[in-house]
């Protein structure tokens, strides 16, 4: 089982693909990782052997901000921008679309479920 930054990586992938299991490594950073690292893409993770996995190890604590230190950091640059008032920040504040997308329609991701406001009634005479 190769686990790197308190994350089990699935066996049966290939190399490219399982590290992108790790929160902050996408495609193109993990090819870079075992590009680095030497070792094939198409290889699964289960038939990495042992000096592979500490290359690939030290590659990613050297060089990438992952899993924990990652998400605190981004949950700090959303904090600052809500504590200095900026859009962006109110936007998150509301829980409102941030990056400029209409809300007319849609956005229900962010907004939540619809509230239906009635409408009010006619006086009958």
């Amino acid at each position: 089982m190769a686990r790197i930054s308190g994350i089990d990586l699935p066996k049966n992938k290939r190399g490219e693909i399982g590290l992108t299991y790790i929160y902050g490594i996408g495609r193109s950073s993990a090819q870079q990782i075992l590009t680095e690292a030497g070792v094939s893409f198409d290889k699964k993770v289960q038939e990495w052997n042992d000096d592979e996995l500490t290359k690939i190890r030290v590659i990613i604590n050297e060089n990438y901000k992952v899993e924990g230190a990652l998400r605190s950091e981004t949950q700090l640059n959303i904090k600052r921008l809500m504590d200095i008032g900026c859009y962006r920040g109110v936007r998150h504040r509301l829980g409102l679309p941030v990056r400029g997308q209409r809300t007319k329609n849609n956005c229900r991701t962010r907004k939540g479920k619809r509230k239906t406001v009635a409408n009010k009634k006619k006086v009958t005479k």
